[in-house]
């Protein structure tokens, strides 16, 4: 029996709390997550190039093992630990293909084999996965006119020796360096890449980026494309691919004596107008430059500004060819994109609780956080197409998530009770109202 636990209120009568409720769930809002999956065929797709490591029939199968670890994410419990008690809630057991009267899901153990039985061919063909279900939806409301790719870093601390992790000093910590790549209107996640530490902004970049590209031109024939990222991805090689591809890009790039010198002028004018206005301003200008590496000229855009505390700098080199003022404010942008995407990632989805030995099993770990994370925005992007306010998951997830339930069999069903005079309510009614809610999405 677990210990009764009694409080002193300011009212009588007295209370205690005990947990011993009959077939009950703190996370009433799984329904919503399994029927986000069903309508991806996430765990599905995902679970089918999952390598069986097992020499004889376990208990559990691959699809539920994927389907219970990405549920937990997306509910909030980013360790594995939390499998050995959440094995029993009936509502995970109902949404993973359990009645709650049958046998446990999987346990801690079980799930750390999963993890670890995934290797780079693996990895590789669960990112393909992902990039298919990202064309999947994409197209869902018909050919797009044009794709815009935003593409950034992150770092993920890491803990202990862990392949691959090293001291970067740039974020003054042991880390990984995963590369992330959006689609940069719809805020759909593409690819979710794992490097080491100590990696270069841009590694990879191009190796990911032909693999996307040919994915998309093949889904798509001469599909536009354009490519958005910061400084940390201004190198020649990315520019030769992108010229090559037809992809339209605007880049970062990191200041310098020369840069400086160009700007110089536009700087001395915005400050002699912030002086006379005494306000700020911010001039935009362009010139043809050429690095010392490049084997070409190309378009260089920057903002001179004079503000408060000073003069501020900043330059893209871009093949855009909008005007200089609306190009760089379009692509001051991703700001409000991928550094929000990235927290509703890290934040929401706990992408940086990649806690495994080997690099394969952490890899692995962050395409799982990716899949919560399409879970997750897919629920949004309904809630959003019926006029609610866009949310953080984190916000999304005490809302509709985070619902004490009741689960009841009944003799036309299972039932789940709610907690009444919950806030999150009409959502729940904006769900279950939304046109098309029961067709078959994963085709």
């Amino acid at each position: 029996m677990d210990q009764c636990i009694g409080f002193r209120l300011p009212t009588s009568p007295t209370l205690t709390a005990q947990f011993d409720g009959p077939q009950l769930t703190s996370d009433g809002g799984l329904p919503w997550l399994a029927e986000a999956d069903d309508a991806l065929g996430l765990c599905t797709s995902l679970a089918a190039v999952v390598p069986e490591w097992r020499h004889r029939r376990g208990r559990h199968s691959r699809e539920g093992l994927v389907r219970q670890r990405v549920l937990q994410i997306a509910c909030g419990y980013e360790d594995q630990d939390d499998a050995d008690t959440l094995r029993y809630d009936p509502l995970f057991k109902l949404v993973c293909g359990r009645l709650p009267d049958d046998p446990p899901l999987a346990s801690q153990p079980t799930l750390s084999r999963l993890e670890n039985a995934v290797d780079a061919k693996a990895c590789y063909r669960l990112a393909t996965a992902l990039l298919q279900l990202y064309l999947q939806e994409r197209g869902r409301d018909g050919t797009p006119n044009h794709i815009l790719i935003d593409a950034d870093g992150t770092d993920d601390p890491t803990h202990g020796d862990q392949e691959g992790s090293a001291y970067h000093g740039y974020y003054g910590e042991h880390m990984y360096h995963p590369l992330l790549l959006f689609d940069g209107e719809t805020d759909h996640l593409i690819a979710a890449v794992l490097r080491p530490g100590t990696c270069h902004a841009s590694r990879g970049i191009v190796a990911v980026l032909k693999r996307i590209v040919t994915a998309i031109r093949t889904r798509w024939p001469g599909m536009p494309i354009a490519f958005r990222g910061d400084s940390g991805f201004a190198i020649p090689a990315l520019y030769d691919y992108l010229e090559g591809a037809s992809i339209t890009y605007t880049i970062g790039l990191a200041t310098n004596e020369r840069l400086n010198v160009i700007a110089a002028p536009l700087l001395e004018e915005a400050q002699q107008r912030a002086a006379e206005t005494k306000e700020k301003v911010r001039l935009v200008a362009e010139t043809p430059y050429a690095a010392g590496t490049w084997t070409q000229e190309r378009r260089v855009v920057y903002k001179a500004e004079w503000l408060a505390k000073g003069g501020n700098v900043r330059f893209v080199v871009t093949t855009r060819e909008d005007e200089p003022e609306p190009l760089y404010n379009w692509y001051v942008q991703r700001g409000g994109g991928p550094e929000l995407w990235i927290k509703d990632l890290k934040n929401g989805c706990f992408a940086d609780r990649l806690s495994d030995h080997t690099f394969w099993a952490n890899q692995f770990r962050l395409l799982l956080h990716a899949a919560a994370y399409w879970l997750l925005d897919t629920i949004r992007r309904w809630l959003t197409a019926s006029h609610i306010a866009r949310m953080e998951f984190v916000t999304l997830r005490l809302r509709l998530i985070k619902i004490g339930g009741w689960l009841r069999r009944q003799v036309d069903g299972m039932h789940l009770h709610l907690a009444t005079s919950h806030p999150g309510e009409p959502l729940w009614h904006t769900l279950a109202t939304r046109p098309h809610r029961f067709v078959n999405n994963s085709g």
